[in-house]
């Protein structure tokens, strides 16, 4: 019997509860505009910080997007 093809119910909860917020954030991250490092800096620390991370972009990082009136006002 190969147990590595069986999925139990720790690795569903893993991967819904800790791994989809993680690329959910990096996702969002490279999508949008930042002013300055802080692109590099939410990557890093969603990347470094996981599921940490992710709580942290979405409750801080996400308003310090930048809208689409400052996008035409930068170029």
């Amino acid at each position: 019997m190969n147990y590595f093809l069986m999925i139990g119910p720790f690795q569903l909860i893993l991967i819904l509860f800790v791994l989809l917020p993680t690329i959910i954030a990096l996702i969002d991250i490279v999508r949008n505009e930042f002013s300055g490092n802080n692109k590099i800096v939410w990557l890093l620390v969603v990347l470094l910080g996981n599921f940490l991370g992710a709580l942290l972009y979405f409750i801080i990082g996400r308003k310090q997007k930048l809208s689409a009136t400052n996008k035409t006002s930068l170029t």
